[in-house]
């Protein structure tokens, strides 16, 4: 909701655990749901802001009468949910193939035609290939740093700088083949080259009915 021109594909997951009437039930019931909680969303912010434009003293509020028009003005497109069946691998390539051909389209995604600079395949290629060493940890966490130093011995890549780095880990993250918190203090010098163990990790530690699994140990 904060990212201008969202694009957002909903997926509803589980459909193993339901009736067929259920799933077309529930897939109608969810996207009610985002209609009518961006509804709620474009009321609020338009009331937060006439409140502001309507105080005593409405330049004490400038900035945040300007977040909240910046917020107002990001446009969000919710696709039809896509419902699948995780334990099957068909239902998996379906998804895949379902976000494929939204990624393709130029109407959603304006800039899918932008040619990327080299450096940017020559790093991914790089990176790809550090993960896959055999003694690279299975948790694949690597700091920032370090990373930098490994790419630069590769010969096509010794001119690379940090703030170059930064931005190409940025677009890694954005496609998922890392993972980088740089908005988070105590991780932004720590890059993920396998986002997988990430959501293994997650997987563990938030899962279904956690809280009574919890309390039923002594």
């Amino acid at each position: 909701m904060r990212v201008p021109n969202s694009v957002v594909l909903p997926v509803g997951t589980h459909v193993d655990c339901c009736r067929k009437e259920e799933v077309d039930e529930k897939r109608h019931d969810i996207m009610a749901k985002i209609v009518a909680m961006l509804a709620e969303r474009k009321s609020n912010l338009a009331h937060f802001i006439n409140n502001l434009e309507a105080s005593e003293e409405p330049e004490f509020y400038v900035d945040q009468w300007e977040r909240l028009k910046e917020m107002e003005s990001c446009t969000l497109t919710i696709l039809n949910l896509v419902a699948v069946n995780c334990t099957d691998h068909r239902d998996i390539k379906k998804l895949e193939a379902t976000i494929l051909e939204h990624v393709k389209n130029e109407e959603l995604f304006p800039e899918v035609v932008r040619v990327l600079p080299p450096v940017y395949r020559q790093v991914e290629a790089a990176i790809v290939d550090i993960a896959q060493r055999e003694e690279m940890a299975d948790h694949g966490m690597m700091d920032l740093q370090y990373l930098l130093s490994k790419l630069s011995q590769c010969e096509h890549l010794a001119n690379l700088d940090r703030e170059l780095l930064q931005d190409i880990l940025r677009y890694l993250h954005r496609v998922g083949l890392v993972v980088w918190y740089e908005e988070i203090k105590h991780l932004e010098s720590t890059v993920f080259l396998q986002p997988t163990f990430l959501i293994t990790m997650f997987k563990l530690l938030v899962r279904y009915h956690l809280v009574q699994q919890l309390e039923s140990i002594s």
